[in-house]
């Protein structure tokens, strides 16, 4: 039916198809009924069907390529790919073993991960990630982003002692300078 009605003009990675009848809904990447032709379905008199733009996105912060709020470029996302996506860990200034993924879980989710049973819906977390040691990398490989995480990247503990560095001897050439400058007019 879609290419019938002139096909879609949006990336397949990124365009959901949504199909209604008779007041339910089911939905599916264009991309995903492309490899797998079994999900698709035949139409019924009545149905509708809209094709938009995935609208997903997360944001990064920190000491990454980019701070952003970045839309999702296909249906499922890892860490890693995430990382990847905003141009990766700045060598000069991240900290691979603070990698951060804040997000609000379900209260089933919530309390699953905490083991217990007394957290509510929308609980915050922060996952962290230390891309040093390969099993973590493995773990973020499988760690899926979720709409509206906010992905932070610590900066490495020398960029801080160098910002440290910096304040103090701007402040001690300024102190510098009116020591010369009072000496100068007393004289």
């Amino acid at each position: 039916m879609l290419a019938t009605a002139g096909g879609v003009t949006v990336d397949p990675e990124i365009a959901i198809v949504t199909v209604r009848r008779r007041g339910r809904s089911g939905s599916i990447y264009l991309q995903d009924l492309f490899d797998n032709p079994a999900l698709d379905i035949s139409l019924r008199a009545g149905d509708d069907v809209i094709v938009e733009i995935d609208r997903r996105a997360f944001t990064a912060l920190g000491a990454s390529g980019a701070q952003a709020r970045v839309p999702f470029p296909r249906g499922d996302m890892n860490v890693i790919e995430a990382l990847a996506e905003v141009g990766g860990l700045n060598a000069q200034l991240s900290d691979p073993t603070g990698i951060f993924v804040f997000r609000r879980e379900p209260k089933a989710v919530a309390n699953r991960v905490a083991q217990t049973d007394v957290l509510a819906d929308n609980e915050p977390f922060a996952y962290v990630v230390d891309l040093t040691r390969p099993e973590c990398i493995f773990i973020a490989k499988e760690f899926q982003i979720r709409d509206d995480d906010t992905i932070y990247i610590t900066e490495a503990p020398f960029v801080a002692w160098s910002r440290v560095l910096e304040e103090t001897s701007s402040t001690l050439d300024f102190a510098t300078t009116l020591t010369r400058l009072a000496e100068t007019t007393q004289n």
